[in-house]
């Protein structure tokens, strides 16, 4: 199932500078050539008139995190893990973007430029999508867009208060939300992630209500889903499914034995990044608002 034409015109409205005009390779805005390695981080830039000259695992932008599109002029500086040094150093940033997840990498950065950590996802820092969005305010108040980041926040909100909206009144279970790894296993999410955030904020119920790790998952086998107590949960997954789990399913006597596997309890959305930040709950908000609401 792909994203509507109207949360797509609505995600684009949250992430407006997302269709960014091309720029010249390795020019940055406004005299800020700015690196990222971080998703979350890129996106946001993008959201805020600001462009990266160059992210790492650009490679993998448009399988995980989809929208807002990244600029062709932008470079691939290879994996956070593997940072292609030769290339960053050529790109000369005046600032790179980064996180906790990748302080071991400080040493050899801040030597070449600038350095902003910002910490999203930390494990005494509460709920990810008030820290996205404490997170955006700081770096734009370090870049001078405070301006264009109050409106692009003042955009998703309207947004998540749309998706609200189209859903009000109607008859909704809880929702379990998953990535499967394989027929025997899955990632679930739950408090305090972005998902889970997402989902309050549109008015839906998390059917998975254990607290899970500081990152808003915890790997599970199949069978835990049997712990869900709403018998007439549904269950989301994200793409991408492995081709085999859903025929390996259907044979299984343990998944048979769930509630979700009656009919029209098991549902497959396009993907959204859960290591994100606004945007990325933007769109997960508009995939699960455009499900449900089709399926009324």
């Amino acid at each position: 199932m792909g994203i509507s034409r109207r949360s797509f015109l609505n995600c684009a409205a949250a992430a407006a500078t997302a269709a960014t005009i091309p720029t010249p390779l390795f020019a940055g805005v406004d005299g800020k050539r700015i690196v990222s390695l971080d998703y979350g981080l890129a996106s946001t830039l993008l959201s805020i008139g600001l462009p990266p000259v160059g992210i790492s695992d650009l490679a993998d932008w448009g399988r995980w995190v989809v929208e807002p599109r990244m600029p062709d002029s932008v470079v691939d500086i290879g994996s956070s893990y593997e940072v292609d040094f030769e290339v960053l150093l050529q790109l000369k940033p005046d600032i790179i973007l980064t996180t906790p997840y990748l302080d071991e990498l400080l040493p050899r950065l801040e030597p070449i430029a600038k350095v902003l950590r910002l910490e999203i996802f930390t494990p005494d820092g509460g709920p990810i999508l008030p820290s996205s969005i404490a997170a955006t305010r700081k770096l734009a108040a370090e870049l001078g867009r405070e301006r264009e980041a109050e409106l692009f926040l003042e955009r998703s909100d309207a947004f998540f208060d749309g998706c609200r909206a189209r859903l009000a009144g109607r008859s909704i279970p809880s929702l379990a939300l998953v990535s499967f790894m394989d027929a025997r296993h899955a990632r679930i999410y739950s408090a305090p992630g972005l998902f889970h955030n997402a989902l309050e904020r549109i008015g839906l119920r998390n059917a998975w209500t254990r607290q899970s790790n500081y990152w808003g998952f915890e790997t599970i086998g199949i069978e835990d889903l049997s712990t869900v107590s709403d018998p007439d949960a549904r269950l989301i997954a994200l793409e991408p499914v492995p081709s085999d789990v859903l025929p390996k399913l259907v044979e299984s006597r343990l998944w048979q034995s769930l509630p979700f596997s009656r009919p029209g309890h098991v549902s497959v959305i396009p993907p959204a990044l859960m290591f994100g930040m606004v945007n990325e709950a933007v769109r997960f908000a508009g995939l699960v608002t455009d499900l449900l609401e089709q399926d009324a």
